[in-house]
């Protein structure tokens, strides 16, 4: 196809359709530029303007329903809905309305996956709260009577970690014993004794 093809095609446009083109062809490859720039250098919305309200700073991954992907996304869904509705010879009124809730649809879907994603992303860090109760082994010595710390090699969340740790007891607890968390001491000590006791 040549250029005064396209010229010609672009020219027996209704002004409807010009607009549907426009929106659907440039969002279309900004999206796959962005989602290109995504996988080779990471993601861009977290630099990008946060128009989301967090009313409460520890509250979490907020849902970002407006993000640049989001836009995009929407535009492009919202540009090839329309051009499909106008081949399907429908209202302008009714290409515009379906246009539009397939963008947003796209857009609430978009959001949530993103959501989820950064969600599990966040479920990795380690929430000391998790280790208490449970059964590691001591990796480095743990002085008696809280006099120093010690390491332990501890399984929490699904992963072997080792962890700064503290006794009570009277005795040291050498290497390779078994011991069991009690409690967190400063949110990010565990408080061991021997297990079994």
């Amino acid at each position: 196809m040549s250029l005064l093809d396209i010229s010609t095609w672009w020219d027996g446009l209704t002004m409807t359709q010009a607009i549907y083109w426009g929106i659907a062809i440039i969002s279309s490859v900004v999206l796959v530029i962005l989602l290109t720039l995504n996988l080779f250098v990471g993601d861009l919305d977290a630099d990008a303007i946060d128009t989301d309200m967090e009313v409460d700073a520890d509250a979490g991954i907020g849902f970002q329903f407006i993000s640049l992907k989001n836009i995009v996304g929407f535009f492009t869904v919202f540009g090839w809905t329309g051009l499909a509705m106008i081949d399907r010879d429908f209202s302008l009124i009714a290409t515009i309305l379906v246009s539009t809730l397939a963008g947003l649809l796209m857009m609430v879907v978009m959001a949530s996956i993103f959501y989820f994603m950064m969600k599990l992303a966040e479920d990795g860090t380690l929430n000391m709260k998790n280790a208490v109760g449970r059964h590691g082994e001591v990796y480095l010595i743990v002085p008696g009577g809280r006099r120093g710390m010690g390491k332990v090699q501890i399984n929490v969340q699904g992963s072997l970690r080792e962890l700064d740790a503290m006794t009570d007891e009277e005795e040291d607890l050498s290497s390779n014993t078994i011991v069991k968390v009690l409690e967190i001491i400063d949110d990010h000590i565990l408080l061991v004794s021997r297990a079994g006791k």
